[in-house]
């Protein structure tokens, strides 16, 4: 390089100098510049700092494995409007079947249904059991029944199943969803989650962060999703647990349920969720009237049937 820039300084003069400052990197031996790296103890090559030395990630902690679902068989005492599913009871199975029907060809697809009542004793609970079983049976999907009922729970008592751990057991945080969760033995498809045990502050459990967490998880995991839920009058939860549903179908009893309290509920169902109604425990000749008018019916023990639409 040296033989080159003396070449170049010879021809091209002043170009050839400004070349040499820079491209002459090499420091004559006794320069100034290289008496001043050796009295700071470091050479010329030691300005350029060493490549740095990432070290690979570490390998994410393994989560522990999720606990086992319980499996158990339901207890339903006889007789009972319970799981009329099977050859004795052809007509109510066959009518929760065309309300299965109805439910999964309705235009909006409900996937959370919210199953309510005026106030107590219309037989919510019932209608919720057995229209998870109908749409169990249909063998596209997983069900889900979870009783939302805190404070007046029945779905545990009804089917014979443990009372806790339970949904209100998942929103406080005692323990897991799968821990929570039943899984039948007579209906593959069907699981249950009980209500747990009645807890001090109910809607504040509703009104949280874990009710619309859980929601959203068992909407991601579950093909129908059915709440029983309380009654739509006197308490908040039921507007609660609807607002973060898909539909909403009331049960009304007749010669029971209370005039004012249906009007009330029927003025606050949500437009754009409500499915429709079921009339429990309704006369025979109510029946006969009107078997062709595109109403289902149950029975509901040894002296009543019920009945109902969902809109289309």
């Amino acid at each position: 390089m040296s033989k080159l820039i003396d070449m170049l300084r010879k021809e091209k003069g002043e170009i050839a100098d400004a070349l040499a400052a820079l491209v002459d990197t090499g420091l004559e031996r006794g320069s100034p510049l290289q008496t001043k790296f050796q009295s700071e103890g470091a050479s010329p090559a030691a300005s350029v700092p060493p490549p740095t030395v990432v070290a690979p990630p570490a390998p994410p902690a393994e989560l522990p494995p999720a606990p086992p679902i319980r499996k158990l068989r339901l207890r339903v005492p006889a007789p009972s409007p319970l799981l009329p599913f099977d050859n004795s009871k052809w007509a109510p199975s066959e009518q929760y079947r065309i309300l299965r029907t109805k439910i999964s060809q309705h235009p909006r697809q409900p996937a959370l249904i919210v199953v309510t009542s005026p106030g107590p004793g219309d037989g919510k609970s019932v209608s919720a059991i057995n229209m998870a079983a109908a749409l169990s049976l249909k063998q596209e999907g997983q069900v889900l029944l979870v009783d939302a009922d805190l404070r007046r729970s029945a779905v545990h008592h009804q089917l014979g199943v443990p009372e806790s751990p339970g949904l209100a057991e998942v929103l406080a945080g005692a323990n897991a969803l799968e821990e929570a969760l039943v899984q039948t033995t007579q209906f593959a498809n069907l699981h249950l989650m009980p209500a747990g045990k009645a807890p001090a502050n109910p809607t504040e459990l509703l009104d949280s962060t874990r009710w619309r967490s859980l929601c959203a998880q068992v909407r991601g995991r579950f093909r129908y999703v059915i709440i029983d839920s309380p009654p739509v009058s006197g308490i908040a939860d039921y507007e609660l647990i609807q607002a973060v549903c898909d539909g909403v179908v009331l049960v009304l009893r007749p010669d029971f349920t209370k005039r004012d309290l249906c009007w009330q509920a029927l003025q606050a169902m949500p437009e754009g969720k409500f499915l429709g109604v079921l009339l429990n425990w309704i006369p025979d000749w109510w029946l006969g009237k009107h078997a062709s008018s595109g109403y289902y019916y149950y029975s509901a023990g040894e002296s009543g049937r019920a009945a109902g639409r969902v809109k289309g």
